[in-house]
């Protein structure tokens, strides 16, 4: 892990960092991160619970996700692969970003064009595919805004934060606006809808500018380190591909606070991977609409979310990541007992707008932090391989582990307070291998 010595920068300078275009080309990206999340989970959940799908067959069909949790696989690719014609045009993040946003639009109008209660097989394949190219994606948005920005310890929470804020705000508005017009027109012309604005939103790929680094020089090194293996020029590039950035990883950061990093990231985001998963089967259960799982979910959720994020990104900077981790975890379980509470009030509005509030206010601090602490574990050479691999861990967590909330909510007897009682206690392992984590890199100097 490269040293990343933290600063105690004045709140003055912690803000005018924003003033960096740079930051606003992450939060352009990060909305077209996030609007994938739409298009396969919270709107299609809406969708097959509209379509009368069972609680287990809902969480289920989310196990589509489960490719975000193996794109570590493939990222190398996006590394070292040049796109014909769209590279020369573009450079390496941004031809892949255009091309995997446009096969996400064509695989959108393709859902558009079924109906899950007739064909769930046809309709899981394209979700499939959407969350295949958005996996893919989220590898190329993620070494961007790594690339753009650097190792620069005042400009790594920032960063994170706008990427995050644009998440949401590609996750939340659309989710509103569907939800919002699903009553009215269908899910169907909806998804179309949806189809549209991501096309429209690809345009921003190409005015935000492409980053400059060193990245050919020091893949060009890594190559010279298995140039003696006499390999053939093919598995030499393989070699260097596909194992180097692995290989690379471990030895700067060590064997033993790798596999902890790991250990720590399977299993920070756990019980908030439950809850998401869960949510929106949840608010129709308890009585809310579709149209207030729009004002409140989505629409004030979003407004929380990027108000927090942003207010998170200068604590973070101000007071540290690893301080930011611990307080985000503990705030994490606090939420989720809100959930709690709201399962035995039932459909009260001003529940759910301190409910969305608290849980959207956590989230924000948490990933803010959560993101700064695995970008500060990169590499330069191999950074979409290297983020990839540690994202991809979480999300496995986020995606397939999650995938049986629908059947522990079953199991519970559909008592969705201790649901959410359960899932609050399981950020507590986490902290325990983050303290130990910080223990070790403190014993080395490193500080985050």
């Amino acid at each position: 892990m490269s040293e990343v010595v933290r600063p105690a920068p004045g709140w003055l300078t912690a803000i005018r960092v924003y003033r960096d275009p740079r930051l606003w080309f992450i939060f352009l990206l990060g909305c077209s991160s996030g609007y994938p999340w739409v298009l396969i989970s919270s709107a299609m959940t809406g969708w097959l619970k509209d379509a009368d799908l069972s609680r287990a067959a809902i969480s289920y069909f989310g196990s589509v996700t489960a490719v975000y949790a193996i794109n570590f696989l493939w990222a190398p690719l996006l590394d070292r692969v040049r796109i014909p014609l769209l590279y020369q045009h573009l450079g390496q993040r941004r031809s892949w970003i255009l091309m995997l946003q446009l096969w996400i639009v064509l695989f959108t109008v393709g859902i558009a064009l079924t109906n899950p209660a007739a064909s769930l097989l046809w309709t899981s394949l394209l979700a499939l595919a959407i969350a295949a190219a958005a996996a893919s994606m989220d590898v190329a948005i993620d070494g961007y805004r790594i690339d753009i920005i650097g190792q620069d310890p005042l400009k790594l929470p920032t960063a994170a934060a706008m990427g995050v804020a644009g998440w949401w705000t590609g996750y939340s508005l659309p989710g509103y606006l569907a939800f919002h017009y699903a009553d009215r027109f269908g899910w169907s012309v909806v998804y179309l809808g949806l189809a549209l604005l991501l096309a429209m939103l690809a345009l921003g790929t190409l005015w935000v500018r492409e980053p400059e680094t060193n990245r050919d020089l020091l893949q060009q090194k890594a190559a010279e380190r298995y140039q003696n293996s006499q390999s053939h020029p093919a598995l030499l590039w393989l070699q260097v591909t596909v194992f180097e950035p692995f290989a690379e990883f471990i030895r700067r950061n060590g064997l033993k606070v790798s596999v902890l990093l790991i250990l720590f990231i399977l299993t920070f985001k756990l019980g908030e991977s439950f809850l998401g998963r869960m949510s929106i089967q949840f608010y129709r259960e308890v009585g809310f609409s579709n149209e207030q799982i729009a004002e409140y979910s989505k629409l004030i959720g979003w407004g929380a979310t990027v108000f927090f994020t942003l207010l998170g990104s200068l604590l973070n900077t101000r007071f540290g990541v690893f301080k930011g981790l611990v307080i985000g975890g503990i705030a994490m379980a606090a939420s989720n007992l809100m959930f709690a509470w709201l399962a035995k009030v039932g459909p009260d509005e001003q529940i759910l707008f301190w409910t969305i509030i608290l849980d959207n206010f956590t989230t924000a601090f948490s990933i803010v932090a959560f993101v700064s602490f695995l970008s500060a574990f990169t590499g330069v050479a191999f950074s979409a391989s290297q983020y990839a691999l540690l994202a991809s861990v979480g999300n496995f967590g986020r995606t397939s582990m999650a995938a049986f909330g629908g059947s522990l909510v079953d199991w519970l007897d559909g008592d969705w307070s201790m649901f959410f009682l359960l899932t609050s206690l399981m950020v507590i392992p986490a902290l325990g291998l983050l303290w130990y984590i910080m223990y070790l890199l403190r014993q080395r100097g490193q500080q985050i």
